[in-house]
């Protein structure tokens, strides 16, 4: 089983919790998108660099509770 932030077990209230970081990692990284940079090679590489590893790991717990829900 996965754990959230607060190193409690995902379940119904640590999965909304993951979802909920998810969007705020989103929205953060949005704020730094600009269309002038979108094209940007490095302006790419700055928001992989600062958001990508903590995206993907909420990206693939939501996927996995996700999972988890729909085999029930």
């Amino acid at each position: 089983m996965g754990y959230g932030q607060d190193m409690q077990p995902l379940g119904a209230q640590g999965s909304q919790n993951t979802y909920t970081d998810l969007l705020s990692v989103i929205e953060e990284a949005g704020k730094e998108i600009r269309p002038a940079h979108a094209g940007s090679k490095s302006a790419m590489e700055r928001l992989t660099e600062k958001y990508g590893i903590r995206a993907r790991a909420l990206v693939r717990e939501c996927l996995a509770e996700t999972e988890r829900n729909a085999q029930t």
